[in-house]
């Protein structure tokens, strides 16, 4: 039988039995949604690389991208990378499990298909209790990126994963909504100076107060990692980030009917009392703060890409270091 034509199970982690048969599947060479606290992940066991390869067919993902391989704890690390900095053990005890990746020179055992090719490996320690929980019955890492289509937007519910991947691959285990919301930082660890290369919840200076030192960030690069691309998370209707200052004037001059909003700020949300019923807008209010603007983002951009509205205008939240993995997603969202 094709990987399209799979009946995808929807196995709630609720159900006691569920992560056991989660594990077997992934055992099996088979493909499986799992919850992070981050997004969900499409997940095979990343010492079979042929289990790997569906991974890059269900999602429309080139091959010489890499994943991240998610493993229960540090200790296993080692079992992964070649060599790892003396500033390692102090990063690992300070954020993971979470929404941290580190980049390392990989052993030789590591497939390529897993590093795209590449002589790195991206590790990272989830914290999520499903996740840790199948993990420790899998007894293997497994390699996951976002479940969702290529450069389509990352899920943050079973449903969403569902929605873009359901017929391709062979379970999801649902653990509820992530309580993160968008992808982990990741750190390239294998140099004596640790550089950001994929903007995340754990910042430069989150990273820097922990490690006592230097952490590179540059604007721009070229390795290859999740998400450094151009055009990636994007709805399927037409994005449009706009300042406050220019969506107000967009929603007093009047917008086509069925304009989805996504919002956070007082002031919209005051014009949009004014003008929802005149002009049919199709809307939704993100968290002010960023931690909550950051959890409702992909599920408000979900929401909005499969309601009505034939066109999404987004209220551009600050430009600060916090702010920094949102609006690296957005650019990255609207991108033409």
């Amino acid at each position: 039988m094709g990987e399209a034509s799979l009946t995808t199970l929807h196995l709630l982690a609720t159900d006691p039995t569920a992560v056991t048969q989660a594990a077997e599947l992934a055992r099996d060479g088979q493909l499986v949604a799992v919850p992070t606290e981050t997004v969900y992940g499409l997940a095979a066991d990343a010492n079979q690389p042929n289990a790997v390869k569906k991974i890059f067919a269900a999602k429309g993902r080139p091959a010489d991208h890499p994943l991240i391989v998610h493993v229960a704890d540090k200790s296993l690390v080692t079992q992964w990378a070649e060599t790892l900095p003396d500033y390692f053990d102090a990063l690992a005890d300070a954020f993971w499990p979470g929404p941290l990746t580190i980049v390392a020179k990989k052993r030789a055992h590591v497939s390529d298909v897993v590093t795209g090719g590449h002589k790195t490996v991206g590790i990272r320690v989830p914290n999520h209790p499903a996740m840790l929980a199948l993990l420790q019955q899998v007894q293997s890492g497994l390699a996951a990126p976002s479940a969702n289509p290529y450069k389509k937007i990352s899920p943050t519910t079973a449903e969403q994963v569902l929605f873009g991947l359901s017929g391709k691959i062979a379970a999801v285990l649902d653990g509820g909504s992530c309580e993160v919301g968008l992808e982990s930082t990741i750190v390239d660890i294998s140099s004596p100076t640790p550089r950001i290369l994929r903007a995340g919840p754990i910042t430069k200076a989150d990273l820097e107060a922990v490690l006592n030192m230097e952490v590179e960030e540059p604007d721009v690069h070229t390795v290859a990692v999740p998400g450094n691309v151009k055009a990636h998370y994007q709805p399927s209707k037409r994005l449009t980030i706009l300042s406050t200052q220019a969506l107000t004037s967009r929603l007093q001059l009047g917008c086509a009917p069925n304009t989805g909003i996504l919002y956070y700020s007082s002031e919209i949300e005051s014009i949009l009392s004014e003008h929802r019923d005149i002009n049919e807008l199709v809307d939704l209010k993100l968290g002010a703060e960023k931690t909550k603007y950051a959890q409702g983002l992909y599920y408000g951009l979900h929401q909005l890409d499969q309601s009505s509205a034939t066109e999404i205008l987004l209220e551009a939240p600050p430009r600060t270091p916090k702010w920094r993995d949102v609006n690296d997603r957005l650019m990255r969202a609207a991108a033409q």
